[in-house]
């Protein structure tokens, strides 16, 4: 099966919120497999932002009018409609990011199960609630939810796909309008399924596409909106944080990690082997939730490591849009260089190549084995920083007790991963880790699938949630509403204010024996 031919990406170019498209200059956009070139993109600029937002300003006045149960029947016809066209999806996540059939799947099913989670919740999360008044009777009060306005989207290259629109859909659905700046790296599978949701009837100007360089358009898009959200590199997520808050504006993102498996004496090492080559190496381990530091009692590291090594050393890797291979490419000579530079580094201090440790140009341009090591010291660089790749490090432990510690022990905190005995002794663990979300018997799927659950990182690993009730309501402004009736709160007409401060007291005190107070 080929990459997708030069009418889809001219198609898809025709999408982009440019005027005069084709007089700007360009950047190339290669097959990664292979290095040929696919198609050129149009280089947005800051104006080419701001005009978009200003449309999409317009847009969203309307749209913030329509129901919500309106807005959710576009969400529920886009769900069928990527799924409709999940091959043509996977082949342009292929082409672009050069990634496994298998991983561009999981985008595909991620987007769709997105966009049904919230086009069935949304009426319900948005509608205004009744809470306790101030007094009983005298006082009613209502929460209601405003939309923020635009939101600014960026998003990265590793998910291209449902990194652009999975946040989007919320923010749309909660009345917004939004804009969304994909990676350079990966314009066109940001386009090919914002194209999906334009023919599922949304508005095209309330969510246009502008391409261009993060350091220009990233900062017009943060300048003009009245929300950001950002998925990308801890450094680029500081920086956009406090440019945010300069302006005051409400700042989401989900950032790096150097997320830990703890794996337990009695667990089956078996199927932790199988389940740890998902957690590593799904999508080359260009994957912020993977898996790059293992904890395994020494009881049974010899055992696993064994077992693992073998496993990893079997895995297949290849160029090609079928299913069956396990690891694609990587996407950049950039991630080549790092992922070289850390097993270099840890080899030349004493690590132990386990498998893998080489790059293979033979399969590709940007191949790299998936690599695991032992012997990994903290003065080595892979033991601290994320590598973002294919490289995991096993660390024997004393105990349970030692994992924990060690696992805790980085100023990440996105992910993290447990096997033990039983079902409740990892639930025991997993609750003592300083992580966002933590997965018993699995790598990082269970958790981040869950979309009626909140997803994201403590520490440096981000700010705010996605997926369940926060990942909607962030991108709305609450409002409260308080109506007093029967008499106002000053007091009876004709009471005295020295009575009536008298009365108030054990009137208030009286309170806690009601319901609810």
């Amino acid at each position: 099966m080929p990459a997708p031919s030069a009418a889809t990406f001219s198609r898809l170019a025709d999408l982009i919120a440019i005027p005069d498209a084709a007089a700007r200059p360009t950047k190339s956009i290669t097959e990664v497999f292979t290095g040929k070139e696919l198609a050129t993109i149009p280089v947005g600029t800051a104006e080419d932002a701001e005009a978009a937002i200003a449309r999409a300003r317009v847009a969203q006045k309307t749209w913030a009018k329509r129901p919500v149960a309106e807005r959710a029947e576009i969400f529920h016809r886009y769900r069928d409609l990527v799924l409709a066209h999940r091959d043509e999806l996977m082949d342009m996540a292929q082409a672009e990011t050069g990634k496994s059939r298998a991983a561009a799947l999981e985008e595909v099913l991620d987007i769709a199960m997105t966009s049904r989670h919230y086009a069935r919740t949304a009426a319900k999360l948005l509608a205004p609630k009744r809470v306790t008044g101030m007094l009983p009777v005298l006082t009613k009060t209502r929460v209601r939810y405003q939309p923020k306005g635009i939101v600014g989207i960026i998003s990265p290259w590793n998910y291209p796909m449902t990194l652009a629109v999975s946040d989007a859909i919320p923010a749309l659905l909660a009345g917004n309008g939004a804009v969304l700046k994909p990676d350079s790296q990966t314009p066109y599978c940001a386009l090919a399924v914002v194209e999906l949701l334009y023919k599922a009837g949304l508005p095209r100007d309330l969510f246009p596409v502008v391409p261009g360089p993060g350091s220009v358009v990233g900062t017009a898009i943060v300048e003009n909106t009245e929300y950001v959200m950002f998925t990308g590199s801890t450094k680029t997520g500081q920086l956009l944080a406090e440019q945010a808050g300069r302006r005051l504006i409400g700042f989401s993102a989900e950032l790096g990690g150097k997320n830990a498996m703890i794996v337990a004496q009695g667990a089956n090492l078996r199927e932790v082997s199988d389940a740890a080559v998902r957690a590593c190496f799904s999508n080359s381990g260009q994957l912020c939730i993977s898996i790059e530091r293992i904890y395994v009692e020494k009881s049974i590291a010899e055992e696993f490591t064994a077992k693992f090594g073998q496993r990893v050393r079997n895995m297949t890797l290849g160029a090609d849009y079928e299913f069956g291979i396990e690891m694609g490419s990587l996407i950049s000579e950039d991630q080549i260089k790092t992922v070289s530079a850390h097993v270099d580094d840890a080899k030349v201090k004493g690590a132990k190549v386990i498998a893998g440790g080489n790059a293979r140009p033979d399969v590709g341009p940007l191949f790299y084995e998936p690599t695991v090591l032992t012997n990994v010291s903290d003065d080595m660089e892979c033991a601290a920083t994320e590598t973002f790749g294919p490289l995991v490090s096993i660390y024997p432990v004393a105990d349970v007790e030692e994992a924990i510690e060690k696992a805790n022990d980085t100023e990440y905190g996105l992910n993290a991963s447990v096997w033990a005995k039983t079902k409740a002794e990892g639930e025991s663990i997993a609750a003592r880790l300083r992580s966002g979300t933590v997965n018993v018997d699995e790598g990082y799927a269970p958790a981040w699938g869950t979309t009626g659950a909140p997803m994201g990182g403590m520490g440096v690993s981000g700010m705010g949630r996605r997926h369940g009730p926060d990942g909607l309501l962030k991108y709305t402004e609450s409002q409260t509403i308080a109506t007093t009736r029967l008499l106002n709160l000053g007091g009876p007409r004709g009471l005295p204010p020295k009575l009536w401060a008298k009365i108030m007291p054990p009137f208030v005190k009286a309170l806690k024996y009601l319901p609810g107070r």
